[in-house]
Order: structure tokens, then sequence, then C-alpha cells
């Protein structure tokens, strides 16, 4: 039988688990809210718990706060941004569309906190002294989401996109058959098929950066709609500064505390940054999985490293497993972002009442994104081999070189040859002797597959 004390709020006295640190209004979220068992995400609460540490310190320093109650917010404030207590932190993502759930979660666990300590506090007079959760969880929304992006993915991206230049540098020499619509194409140099790779991660921490000054814009201080009441006039800036003392980010004071109580459109435009980096990824999986292929009856030109078994039943089978595991990783990330998309549309009047759902889905693609980008250079990238031989032998059977004989023999006659020598398993070149009156030397420098993929 567990132990029970009684809490009380404004609705009357609740009964809470005896060794809990939240209260009664916690208590009614996690009774009320007996949705799934997602709860709200670590990097929320920690966004959180930056905020209030924030507003204690800035409390203190306008005089609405005396040192012991804002001392004792901030000690348990930063317990909290360390990564304890998560236990106490129950409330469904699926809670109260303001996240007021939350935002009451983490002012009760401060008080609790604060109890253990001797000091006594109220979560509504001196933890949310100055706010409300209509600005505090957008506020808290958009600090996540700017300290993942600039922690987790930028750096994952960055670091797939360095990996792949190392060994598009370390194979720059060889040439492969190109392919368009899975069929031969002229060649190409691995180097430069890696490079485009490396080019597309480019152009997606192109798009990280610019929405980074959207994200870092915090509408804290807007309070319960976006007027400001009972928020001190320099509370903003303020408590602000400090936040990015605590994260190293560049916050400023939104513009419009009206738009950013009421509009998640940045945190729509960051996910959907996700989801396009993720049919990045999506495309390096598959060509990796299709250049890994075999390694009897496939294209085998690359060899990814050999993490397991690939088989119950099949002995030496071995599977392309990490572009597998991102390839799923991606479909969650883009279903996260179908979330994201309707919960921005959540917003009526002065308040958007989908903020949980879209903090744990961008949240969760955050997480994802950046492991998988990680894990695709450390464990696939990195270490694959490559079969220049399987490589070589594709080029010198590729019909396609013969496009390099159009101006000399015209689109019609490299037809023929090129049938011939599919027909009967020879080279262009033997073919092209044969059929026409170049010379052995004009056509070796024609049909020049290292020429070709160079754009000669």
């Amino acid at each position: 039988m567990m132990d029970f004390r009684l809490e009380k709020d404004s609705m009357g006295e609740v009964p809470v688990p005896q060794g809990a640190l939240y209260g009664a209004q916690t208590q009614r979220a996690v009774d009320n809210f007996a949705i799934g068992n997602v709860v709200m995400p670590a990097a929320l609460i920690k966004a959180l718990a930056i905020i209030k540490k924030a507003a204690a310190e800035t409390n203190m320093d306008l005089g609405l706060l005396n040192s012991v109650q804002g001392e004792a917010i901030a000690a348990a404030a930063q317990e909290i941004i360390d990564g304890n207590h998560a236990e106490s932190f129950p409330v469904s993502v699926f809670q109260t569309g303001s996240g007021t759930s939350s935002n009451m979660n983490i002012n009760e666990v401060i008080v609790g906190l604060a109890t253990r300590q001797g000091v006594v506090l109220s979560a509504n007079d001196h933890v949310n002294l100055g706010q409300s959760s209509n600005d505090v969880i957008p506020t808290a929304l958009h600090l996540a989401v700017a300290m993942g992006v600039k922690g987790l993915v930028i750096p994952a991206l960055s670091h797939l996109a360095k990996t792949i230049r190392r060994r598009a540098l370390e194979y720059g020499h060889v040439i492969k058959t190109g392919r368009t619509h899975l069929m031969d194409a002229l060649p190409i140099r691995l180097g430069a098929e890696l490079e485009a790779w490396a080019a597309a991660l480019d152009e997606c921490l192109e798009r990280f950066s610019s929405v980074m000054p959207r994200l870092q814009r915090l509408p804290l201080g807007g309070t319960a709609v976006g007027s400001g009441v009972n928020c001190h006039p320099d509370f903003s800036a303020r408590a602000i500064k400090r936040i990015n003392g605590m994260t190293a980010l560049e916050c400023t004071v939104a513009s419009n505390f009206y738009k950013g109580l009421s509009s998640l459109d940045t945190v729509v435009e960051t996910s959907g940054q996700l989801r396009t980096a993720a049919v990045v990824l999506i495309k390096i999986c598959n060509d990796l999985r299709w250049m890994n292929s075999g390694p009897g009856a496939g294209l085998a030109e690359i060899a990814l490293p050999a993490l397991q078994p690939g088989s119950s039943i099949m002995p030496a089978k071995v599977n392309p497993v990490i572009p597998e595991a991102v390839l799923m990783a991606c479909a969650q990330i883009m279903g996260n972002d179908h979330v994201v998309s309707l919960a921005g549309q959540g917003g009526s009047f002065q308040l958007n009442t989908m903020l949980p759902v879209a903090a744990h889905n961008i949240l969760q693609a955050i997480d994802l994104l950046s492991g998988s980008a990680r894990d695709l250079a450390d464990k696939a990238v990195a270490g694959f081999t490559v079969n220049e031989e399987m490589c070589g032998r594709f080029v010198s059977r590729n019909p396609i070189l013969v496009t390099a004989l159009n101006a000399k023999i015209g689109y019609l006659a490299a037809a023929e040859i090129a049938k011939k020598a599919m027909a009967e398993d020879r080279s262009i070149l033997e073919v092209a002797l044969e059929e026409t009156d170049l010379s052995q030397a004009e056509l070796e420098a024609l049909l020049d597959p290292a020429r070709l993929a160079d754009g000669g």
C-alpha cells in the first residue's frame, strides 16, 4: 500500500504519493490524462528549468523575491537542469494543450525540492512569478529546439559531411558506372558521387543556420495572452540575458508576444527542415544499400562493415543494418513533421493549444536525426571498403560509353555498336574497332572512362 499526503490547490485537496516532489496540480494531471504512456520530453523539462532559474534570479534582482526564495528556486532548478529527478515529471504529452500541467509540474517540483531544504515557497506566487504557462511553454519549446539544433543536429550533420568527404578523397581515383533510372549511365568518379551527398548535407546545414535567429526569439514576458500583465517591464530582457548565459545561445525578446504565444510557424519551419534532412539521409542510405548489394548477385561495389549476423536461418548472411535503421528513423521523422504541421494549426486567437504534442514530435525528430547522422557516419560510411575490381568491370562493359562516339559517327551508328556489344558481351572498344574507321588510339582516348567521368 502506498502512503499518501494531502495537497491543496484552488479546487481543493488531492491525495499525492508521500514521497513525490510534486503537488496537487501535477497529481490532477496524472489522474486526468491517462492517454498512452508518453511523458513530456527531457529536453523540454530542461528548458523549463533553465527558464525557472533565469526567472528566479531576475526576480531577485528586481526586488520581487528575497534572496532566500530566489536562491532556493535557482538551486532546485539547477538540479533539474543537471538531469536529476526525472521521475518527478510524469505528466503525459497528451494533456491540456497549453502545457499548463507541465508548467505547474516543474513549479511544484521546485517547491518540493526547496521544502527539503527548509524553504517554504508557493508554486504560483514565487516560482511562477512574472510568468504564465501561456508564455513559458512556447518559450521552452523554442529554447529546447534551438538547443537541439545547435547542440545535436548541426554537429551531427557536419560530422557526417566531413566523414563522407574524407572517404571521397580516399577513393577519388575510382571510376564507376553512373546510373540513372537504376540503369547504366556515363561513368562517374566515386569521389564525385560521395561529394554530392556531402553537398546536400551542406545545404541542410544552411537551412538550420538560417532558422536559428527565429528560433531564438522568445516570447517570455507575454504572460497570459501576450499583453505582459503581472510581469515587470524589465523582466523579459534580463531573464533572456541569463538564459543566454546558461545555454550559449543568442536569444532575443520576441518583437510581438501575441504572435509568439499563438503561432508555431517557426517550429513548423524547423520541423520541415528536419524532414528535408531526413530525405537527404534516405538518399544516402538507399545509395549505400544498392552499392553494397550482393555479394554475388548484386552490385557489390562496396562492402559495408559487418556488424551482426543477418539471418537466423541463413549462415554467413550480413545485412546493411545501419542504413536500414536510419531509413526507419527517417520515416518516423517524416511522420513527426506531419504531426507538428497539424499542431501548427492549433492556434486559435491568443494561444496555440497543441504545444505539448508539437514539443514531443519535434524534439524526438531532433534526437532521431542527430543519432542517425552519427551512426551513418561512424558505423557505415567510415568503414566501408570499395571493390575497385568490380567497379572497373562494370565500367569496361558499360554500353553507355558509346555516347562518346556520337560526335564522330552519329547517334544511330553508336546505338548499333552498343547493341552489338551487349548482345555479344564484348567491350565497346572491341566492337567499335570493327565497326568504325577510327584508330585504336583515337577510340581509346574517346572511350577513356576517366575522361568521360571528368566531363571531357
